[in-house]
């Protein structure tokens, strides 16, 4: 314990002479190493209550400190080149490992497909809400300015994923409980999105609704990450409190859009074409990686195949006009020959 006291009493003394220009002391991994401490304590409390969370709990810590130490790396990087392909390219990389978090780690059902769904309504809604709210709501010129573009979409990413994983959850789970009332509702004639709007909104409803709380509590009771960041970083307050204020309506429309787009697709997969209700689509458990990266293949080839083909009959019935114009002409030219 007095190693451990003595330890944070270097850390804050080395701090406090190496603060930043805006009174914010350098932190170093002293500084990280005490913080983890806290940790512990959430390990000691799983373990005497048998929670069994002491595994998820060291993972967690793990990721945390390797995916934020490497993203720090890179984003420093970026920051100094200011090239605005290495801005979008990272963040279709956010965004691509967004969608597989979601569905490869929090997702308990799935169905075929559902990669390239959440995927693209990720992006459409992620892309859409960020360029616009950068360009004109936060007032960047360009919108891709990286010391904003990027903290904006992570903070788009992280809501949005979350709220997407307790929709598409709700949805898939839910289909199985309430086929008689969806089947009802498509033998009285109802179309695929009418017998499963109810469950749609549900689970649209479920997703917005820690959005709407921390929009409620947000300056009462909590001063958020990216407000309290700003004023650590220096910036005026007023400043930070607006910055937050458009995140989290960005935040609001991000999340709308994008569960929305993911729970239609869903919707459109346990219900076909038809009309037909069908729940053997939904797979329980998580999806397999490697089964969805077969499936896009045998798509992609199926496609490159069918469009060989039309490529195929369009040429040869090129080759039959021709033919028979060739034909044609050489009846034309024996005519008058027929005629003398």
């Amino acid at each position: 314990m007095d190693s451990l006291l003595l330890l944070a009493r270097r850390a804050v003394e080395g701090g406090a002479d190496n603060d930043d220009p805006a009174g914010t002391p350098r932190l170093s991994w002293a500084n990280v190493a005490i913080a983890a401490c806290f940790i512990l304590l959430n390990c000691i409390i799983s373990y005497f209550l048998e929670l069994r969370l002491e595994k998820s709990l060291v993972i967690a810590a793990t990721r945390c400190l390797v995916q934020l130490t490497i993203m720090g790396f890179i984003l420093e990087d970026v920051f100094k080149a200011k090239n605005v392909y290495l801005v979008l390219l990272l963040a279709v990389v956010l965004i691509l490992l967004g969608a597989f978090e979601t569905v490869y780690n929090k997702s308990k059902n799935s169905y075929d497909g559902m990669f390239l769904s959440v995927l693209m309504s990720t992006a459409v809604s992620t892309v859409f809400v960020g360029v616009i709210g950068a360009r004109f709501a936060m007032g960047q010129q360009p919108f891709w300015t990286p010391e904003t573009f990027i903290p904006t979409m992570g903070m788009l990413l992280g809501n949005l994923l979350s709220g997407m994983a307790v929709a598409l959850g709700y949805c898939l789970s839910t289909v199985g409980s309430n086929k008689e009332q969806i089947e009802t509702y498509l033998a009285f004639g109802a179309s695929r999105w009418e017998a499963g709007q109810s469950i749609a909104r549900e689970a649209v409803r479920l997703a917005m609704l820690p959005t709407i709380n921390q929009m409620s509590i947000i300056g009462l009771i909590s001063l958020p990450g990216m407000m309290a960041g700003s004023i650590l970083g220096g910036a005026p307050i007023m400043n930070a409190v607006r910055y937050q204020q458009i995140i989290m309506f960005m935040i609001s429309a991000a999340t709308a859009m994008g569960v929305l787009g993911a729970v239609y697709a869903s919707i459109q997969v346990v219900i076909d074409g038809q009309d037909r209700l069908r729940p053997e689509r939904i797979i329980s458990g998580r999806p397999s990686l490697w089964n969805d990266v077969k499936m896009v293949a045998k798509k992609l080839y199926s496609a490159i195949a069918c469009c060989g083909r039309r490529k195929s009959r369009a040429a040869n019935a090129e080759d039959d006009h021709d033919s028979d114009n060739d034909d044609n002409t050489d009846d034309d030219q024996a005519r008058p020959l027929l005629r003398s």
